[in-house]
Formats: structure tokens, C-alpha cells, sequence
């Protein structure tokens, strides 16, 4: 059974200049209790003017945020105070001459009274609710020792966890956290999205984070919703999106796959490297692109191999093979250190059928013609 959803957007939309497309155009989508979300795309594609809608920086010029079933925007807004969110900025925002302790508590300052009418959160804190809240936000994310340190004495993702720990602090009902990971090196980048997706779990929050990074929204997300140029393209699990790609960008920008042109022939979608019996978006026509995963090729050094290797990277756990075929398409392939090739060595490329997929081609001008099946070292679907 599926959660209630905890916050859902209605085909909302900002533009900030009328002479500009819109930075989100039309946008709907869900978020369930306890759900981890993940907004993917390139620079500009709209993903944090999104983020900034739903914690209430911004005001969509059309559509309806709802946080449970009510609406927060319009004549019903709520500023981003009262929306029970907390927020992780990309820069940590913390205050310098503010202890660990100090920064996790200044969202949490005594106050007397019920909030304000229409507030999500209600209800005021005694000195005794703050000072419980903070000890428990600096608890879970493991710095109770460094506590009286200010953010100069942390490292940066000691920083992170105090970013993550003010935003907890007041047990928010979603956590909004903006490219959290992109400041710290790799090591630190690893360990920390893998403990925080531990802690939101731990507390039962929900969570919309925003990334460029493909791995890091596929690692940690339960769906990933890709945009493009204001659009949302696909919203998935990660392995659907990663296995099924909606779109051709979805295709390109999630998997980096390689795209063949392809001709439809009685016995399949013909292609340089084979011919494949493939579904997908380009169904119904006469042309498209046959979609490859690099990590779905397998390669062979055949002397008779249809393809030359050029190059060849050392990425730590694997090689990245870009290989040239007769008509100079490149195709690029990652594969297992255990059979080194060499550049400039001829190879046979074999590619599982069940794994490409099928998407309308990019131009309308010919596609060229290609060798009979046969005359392929490639093997056929």
C-alpha cells in the first residue's frame, strides 16, 4: 500500500521574466511519508527553483502546492517559517560566531503562545524543549564531543552534519536539502549521503534533495524525478528510470548511453554493430536510435572485430573503452579490469538484445546504409 503523500504539486510553474521560458513548466508530482525524492538534471534545468517553491522563497505564478491536503500557496500562503520544513543549503549557511550547539538551537528559540492561524506547526517551546531538541539533533548526526566547537574548528563534513542537525532540530515534517553533498571530496561525499539517508530514515522524514549528480540521486533516492529545461521528464524508481528511460535526455544524461542510428528491416532494427528486435519511444517509424549502455557491452579482441579501440581510461574499478567503427561512429563501453585491451587492437562488441532500447531519431536526414547483417562480426539479436 502506498504512503499518503505528504506533499504534492499541481502543474506549477515560475517564470521570472516574461522573455524567458519558465524555470518550472507545469510541474506535477508527489511526495510520500517517509519518502526520499530526488530532483536530477543539469545546470539551469529548474530543479532548485523547484526546491525553492516548495520551501516557500519563491511563488509559483501558476498551479497549487499542497503540504497534506492543504494548499500553502495563493490566497492560503504560508511564508517559509511556518511550512514545517527544514532546509540544508548548499553552503551550509552557518553562523561563524555561533557554536555547534548555538546554530542547532536558533531555529528552535522559546516562544510562547499557538502559532499563527493557518501555520502547519503549532504550539510554542520552553527552554527545556529546546535545550532536549538540540542535544537529540547534535545526538544523531554523531557530534555531541564537538559541540562547543564554532564552524571554523570542523572540518566540512563536520559542517554538513551540523547543516543537518539545525535543519532536524525543530522535527520537521520534510527536509529540502540543495546539492548538500557538492563541497565535500569524494571520500566524505560517499559516507555522508549514505548517513543521511540513514538518519532521515531513523526520524521518519521525508526528504527532496537536489542534485546533478547521477549516482548520488540513483544511490540515495527511493524515486528521482529527471528535469529538463523546466520539464519534468521522468519521475521513477531509480532503477526505472536507470532501466526504462522515458526520454531520450533521460536516456543521455542519466546512463551517458551511447545512441546508434538504426534503420527498421524485416528482420529488426538494423545497426554498425547488429541487428536488434528493440521497443522504446521510437516505435512506429521507419529510422530511429538504438540506445547502448556503456556497461552493457561486452567486448573481445578479434582481428575480424568490426571496431578499433582509441583510447582507453583507468577509471580505479574498471576501463573505459572508446571504440571507432567503419563509419567513425564512437561508442564508448566500461567493463571489468580483469582483460586489459590495448588501443589500437580490432574487437568484436557483444551487446544482450534485452538491454537496448529504441528512441526516435535526433534529425530527419538519411540514415546511412549498412552492411548486410552477415558481413557484421558483431553478434545479431
Amino acid at each position: 500500500m502506498t504512503p499518503p503523500d505528504i506533499l504534492r504539486l499541481d502543474t506549477v510553474t515560475k517564470r521570472y521574466s516574461p522573455q524567458l521560458p519558465p524555470a518550472v513548466d507545469q510541474v506535477s508530482l508527489s511526495l510520500h511519508q517517509g519518502e526520499i525524492l530526488a530532483l536530477l538534471g543539469p545546470s539551469g534545468c529548474g530543479k532548485t527553483t523547484l526546491l525553492r517553491l516548495i520551501a516557500g522563497f519563491e511563488r509559483p505564478d501558476r498551479g497549487t502546492l499542497y503540504f497534506g491536503r492543504q494548499p500553502v500557496d495563493g490566497a492560503t500562503w504560508l511564508p517559509p517559517e511556518r511550512r514545517d520544513v527544514g532546509i540544508v543549503f548548499q553552503d551550509y549557511a552557518l553562523f561563524p560566531h555561533l557554536t555547534v550547539e548555538k546554530n542547532v538551537a536558533f531555529g528552535l528559540q522559546p516562544r510562547g503562545g499557538k502559532g499563527k492561524r493557518g501555520a502547519l506547526p503549532s504550539g510554542g517551546l520552553t527552554a527545556a524543549d529546546v535545550a532536549e531538541q538540540t542535544a537529540a539533533a547534535i545526538a544523531l548526526v554523531g557530534l555531541e564531543a564537538l559541540k562547543h566547537r564554532f564552524p571554523h574548528e570542523l572540518s566540512g563534513g563536520q559542517q554538513q552534519r551540523v547543516a543537518l542537525a539545525r535543519a532536524l532540530a525543530p522535527r520537521p515534517a520534510i527536509v529540502l536539502l540543495d546539492e548538500p553533498f557538492s563541497n565535500l571530496d569524494v571520500q566524505v561525499r560517499l559516507y555522508l549521503r549514505q548517513e543521511v539517508r540513514d538518519i532521515l530514515r531513523r526520524v521518519g522524514a521525508s526528504g527532496v534533495f537536489v542534485t546533478h549528480d547521477q549516482e548520488e540521486a540513483l544511490a540515495l533516492a527511493d524515486r528521482v524525478a529527471v528535469m529538463n529545461q523546466g520539464h519534468l521528464e521522468q519521475i521513477d524508481a531509480p532503477e526505472v528510470v536507470y532501466g526504462q528511460p522515458a526520454s531520450r535526455f533521460v536516456a543521455e544524461f542519466v546512463t551517458q548511453a551511447n545512441f546508434l542510428p538504426a534503420q527498421l528491416s524485416p528482420e529488426g532494427w538494423q545497426t554498425e554493430i547488429g541487428c536488434f528486435a528493440v521497443d522504446g519511444p521510437g516505435e512506429g517509424a521507419s529510422r530511429g536510435d538504438v540506445m547502448v549502455r556503456q556497461d552493457d557491452i561486452a567486448l573481445a579482441e578479434d582481428a575480424a572485430g568490426a571496431a578499433v579501440v582509441r583510447d582507453r581510461q583507468f577509471l580505479g574499478r574498471e576501463y573505459k573503452y572508446c571504440l571507432q567503427t567503419p563509419q567513425g561512429t564512437l561508442i564508448h563501453a566500461r567493463l571489468p579490469l580483469d582483460a586489459a585491451i590495448a588501443v589500437g587492437r580490432r574487437v568484436r562488441l557483444t551487446v544482450p538484445p534485452q538491454r537496448v532500447r529504441l528512441y526516435p531519431a535526433l534529425s530527419p536526414v538519411s540514415a546511412p546504409a549498412y552492411a548486410s547483417p552477415a558481413s557484421l562480426s558483431a553478434p545479431l539479436a
